[in-house]
């Protein structure tokens, strides 16, 4: 059986609400009549779940695999620092405006050895949501996490970074205290850092929100988030004049991370336990983490200084462009 029934669904997530509803009933007969063994009934009730969640995750659009990567059950920075690390530490404050709260930070252990884990923080709850003002960081957030960075350089120590962000915060005091310059600010610096630095999508990576904790050695996306430069909904609502074409506009933003790889924009996609994320959480970390080690004992093997031409060349060649004769 899954690890968290007690979960909320999407709407194409339903036929998997009425096979749990199934084995509920089922469960109360099995109570009502013990005499009867319902066990068989069970477990293929069971058996149909996993099925469902397969064939539902094969054939998802653009637009679903958005609202997945929304999911309120979804794992987010917390969790999977707590999942894969241990003795995690927390920092906090960037030593001039304050501690946001949507951006967390500090040091722990990833099998065995000290990095610096930084990432956008939504929150599990209403509550926590509003403290965390849903994920969207203020320029303190940025200047902690670079204020972290450095610290992570200075006792020469990796980085990852988990980006999940519907966005930098777009408050008229954000752009009052700098916000635009925090964030050009932090991929300036992050080019030049000289530890490796791996940065990974895990929900929605959008705009500048995204790029501010997004420059690294090694991108990476998890199957179902996304990146692009503005969320299908504003995009929408720019071109259309209003929400309602939220869906043609995730399809023609082409922000899955399949197509993000195509476009040479990410190293490489994460896959999730069967159906997202949500659905286990210890096998979405282990998976993450299985990726994650590898890569930086390969970073760490490359002089500082070739790690950073490397980095400027990577960035240096995305998009596509054409130059005029004189």
């Amino acid at each position: 059986m899954p690890e968290y029934p007690n979960r909320q669904f999407l709407d194409f997530e339903q036929p998997i609400r009425d096979l749990y509803e199934q084995i509920d009933q089922t469960k109360k007969l099995a109570d009502k009549n013990q005499k009867v063994d319902y066990s068989s009934t069970l477990k293929q009730l069971s058996d149909s779940i996993i099925d469902k969640r397969k064939e539902i995750t094969e054939h998802l659009t653009p637009w679903q695999r958005v609202q997945l990567s929304r999911h309120p059950d979804r794992p987010y920075t917390l969790k999977y620092i707590d999942k894969m690390t241990t003795d995690f530490v927390e920092l906090h404050g960037d030593r001039n405006m304050g501690d946001d709260k949507a951006m967390v930070g500090g040091f722990a252990q990833l099998d065995g050895e000290t990095v610096m884990l930084i990432g956008q923080q939504k929150g599990s709850n209403t509550k926590m949501r509003q403290m965390r003002n849903f994920g969207m960081a203020n320029p303190e957030g940025y200047r902690k996490a670079l204020r972290l960075m450095r610290l992570a350089e200075k006792f020469d120590k990796p980085i990852v970074t988990l980006i999940d962000t519907p966005g930098a915060f777009p408050g008229m005091e954000a752009e009052e205290r700098g916000q635009g310059e925090a964030i050009a600010r932090n991929i300036y610096e992050m080019i030049r850092i000289k530890v490796p630095v791996i940065c990974v999508i895990i929900g929605e990576g959008a705009s500048g929100g995204a790029l501010g904790i997004g420059v690294g050695d090694k991108v990476f996306m998890l199957e179902n988030s996304w990146y692009t430069v503005i969320s299908p909904e504003n995009c929408s609502s720019i071109l259309w004049r209003s929400w309602d074409m939220k869906e043609k506009a995730a399809e023609q933003l082409r922000l899955t991370s399949d197509n993000m790889y195509k476009f040479g924009l990410v190293d490489g996609i994460i896959p999730e336990p069967l159906g997202g994320a949500h659905w286990d959480y210890n096998e979405a970390a282990t998976i993450l983490k299985s990726h994650l080690v590898p890569v930086l004992k390969e970073l760490k093997k490359t002089n500082p200084q070739d790690r950073i031409n490397q980095r400027i060349e990577k960035f240096g060649k995305m998009g596509f462009w054409e130059e005029l004769p004189e």
